[in-house]
């Protein structure tokens, strides 16, 4: 199962595009609220999750997600679940997505340290010592994958799937929404 966090104030684009992309491909995907079923984004657009922080399974983990959006990741920082949940994801060799300034949150789990990663322009400084590669629309190393921005959210859903699909799968969701 792939996990997509969404704390208060998340990045709607970040966390919608994704799970769309993920659903096309056909690949499970829970919103997971953090603060209740509904959660309320950065432009206060109420969104309703599949399913409460503490509904989730770990048992059957293949990802997790964070979406960006500054008030969602400070959303993700304070709720101990979720933490839990990426320390959880990371220690067992799962794969652990984030875009925009959710990176961060990973770094401050010491998850990026040594590897190649990127996150928000002007957020650099919060992601530990992790190798920051620029003007790029996503990043991934091992089992990280790292996003820039609302404007990258497309390639980056289709990076989660080609990771958890293959890039025969991943070709199938860009030719299906007409992506050039």
């Amino acid at each position: 199962m792939v996990y997509m966090l969404l704390g208060t104030g998340f990045e709607e684009t970040e966390a919608i595009a994704p799970v769309d992309l993920l659903r096309r491909a056909e690949i499970p995907v829970l919103t997971v609220g953090l603060n209740g079923k509904t959660v309320y984004s950065s432009h206060n657009i109420g969104i309703e999750a599949d399913i409460t922080v503490g509904e989730m399974d770990l048992t059957d983990l293949s990802m997790v997600i964070l979406p960006g959006g500054r008030q969602g990741v400070d959303s993700i920082r304070s709720c101990k679940e979720a933490m839990e949940a990426l320390r959880f994801a990371w220690n067992n060799g799962k794969f652990v997505a984030a875009i925009c300034a959710a990176p961060t949150v990973l770094a401050d789990l010491g998850i990026t340290d040594g590897k190649n990663a990127t996150c928000y322009p002007g957020f650099e400084c919060g992601m530990g010592n992790a190798r920051i590669i620029a003007d790029t629309a996503c990043v991934q190393d091992g089992k990280l994958i790292t996003g820039t921005s609302a404007g990258c959210s497309i390639p980056f859903g289709l990076k989660l799937i080609e990771v958890l699909k293959g890039k025969q799968a991943a070709d199938a969701v860009a030719a299906q929404i007409v992506i050039h």
